[in-house]
């Protein structure tokens, strides 16, 4: 009896889904940062709008489209290890009581994004794929 799951012979499709629904949700964290859009409602300190909105915008994008993700996806996995322990762990240890439970979920997506690479569907993948055409030539 086989225990594979129906969608295992879709893994790498579903892992590029994964990674590209991510660095798209992640990157609109940035843009209301750096554009306020959308609408925030607050202000925001210094620091967030020209350190963190950069690196949200830019590292969701760049995991987004699957360029350099494995550095870009390293670095948001530490802004949002940051994240949570700057904004949300000095409130309460525990995710669900002090409201860190996106920064928490977002570190370890990033982290595992960053282990595993950018995958099929990606600009990485399609520049690794004609360099290999390039040299085989």
């Amino acid at each position: 009896m086989s225990t594979k799951m129906f969608l295992s012979k879709y893994e790498s499709e579903v892992y590029a889904i994964l990674r590209i629904v991510t660095g798209f949700l992640f990157l609109w964290h940035g843009s209301q940062k750096l554009f306020d859009y959308p609408p925030s409602g607050h202000e925001m300190p210094f620091y967030i709008i020209f350190f963190i909105g950069p690196i949200e915008f830019v590292g969701g994008l760049l995991v987004m489209t699957g360029l350099w993700t494995r550095w870009f996806a390293f670095i948001c996995s530490g802004e949002m290890a940051y994240a949570y322990w700057s904004a949300h762990g000095i409130h309460a240890i525990l995710p669900l009581v002090n409201h860190g439970e996106p920064a928490v979920i977002y570190c370890f997506l990033f982290l595992f994004i960053s282990a595993r690479g950018s995958g099929v569907f990606s600009i990485d993948h399609f520049l690794e794929n004609r360099r290999r055409k390039h040299d085989s030539v």
